[in-house]
């Protein structure tokens, strides 16, 4: 378990690296340092838990495979308490693998072997997107510069970055609430996957467009939204999703 490199300041965002592979793990935090990130590193399940707890990074890249606990379950046991952008790094191609990471918690994938200025761009962006008022999953009562929008009985709070469903918070990752956010804003709009990942992710993402899938199915199991009869989210078939009625 490694110390950040560089004297961390406030204003320096934090990344934590996860790999049991310390080569790659020192390329891609070198990298990363290069473009200005404060980079710590992590070679086991139970390290990279401990310092996430402790650095409370704003990203963390998580090896799938690790010793002691797999990036599965790191992922699964930070959700517990961050909120920070989670970029999986998965060494096979296996669909199942990016979608139960996805399904946990992680906000994005990258499937080895995967270029450094890849990696390095696929933080940027994440980093792009804005931050929580709060540092704890599913927070956030911050001052509402609008009102907040209600579904029925889900009620999203843009400004404070909270969500309820009969008046009990739900807790929301950064990603499901930002497509929550988007779809909320333009009820009645169907947007496609691509121009919610446009949206959400970045302009320049590229991979399986089949992730806004996995991130709405979680989104709706936390809502209460059974798919079959949507209250809240709905399916355009052959286009993507819209906001319903509630």
């Amino acid at each position: 378990m490694d110390s950040p490199r560089p004297e961390a300041t406030s204003s320096t965002p934090r990344v934590l690296v996860v790999d049991d592979e310390r080569p790659l793990a020192h390329m891609v935090g070198s990298y990363l340092v290069r473009a200005g990130y404060t980079v710590s590193e992590a070679y086991t399940g139970p390290d990279a838990v401990s310092l996430a707890r402790e650095l409370d990074p704003d990203v963390i890249v998580l090896d799938l495979g690790l010793p002691g606990l797999d990036g599965i379950e790191v992922c699964r046991q930070v959700r517990t308490f961050s909120d920070c952008y989670v970029l999986m790094l998965t060494a096979r191609g296996d669909e199942v693998d990016r979608i139960v990471g996805l399904t946990v918690g992680a906000d994005d994938y990258i499937t080895k072997p995967f270029s450094a200025r890849e990696l390095v761009a696929r933080v940027q962006a994440v980093l792009r997107r804005p931050r929580r008022d709060t540092g704890a999953v599913g927070g956030g009562n911050g001052p509402s510069e609008e009102p907040p929008r209600v579904f029925g009985e889900l009620s999203i709070d843009p400004a404070g970055r909270s969500v309820t469903v009969g008046g009990q918070p739900v807790a929301l990752t950064r990603t499901e609430f930002d497509i929550l956010d988007v779809l909320s804003a333009r009820p009645r709009y169907a947007f496609s996957r691509r121009q919610l990942i446009d949206e959400v992710w970045d302009i320049a993402w590229v991979g399986d467009e089949h992730i806004v899938d996995v991130h709405i199915g979680h989104i709706r199991r936390k809502l209460g939204d059974d798919p079959a009869a949507p209250r809240y989210i709905e399916t355009v078939r052959g286009i993507g999703y819209r906001m319903g009625r509630g």
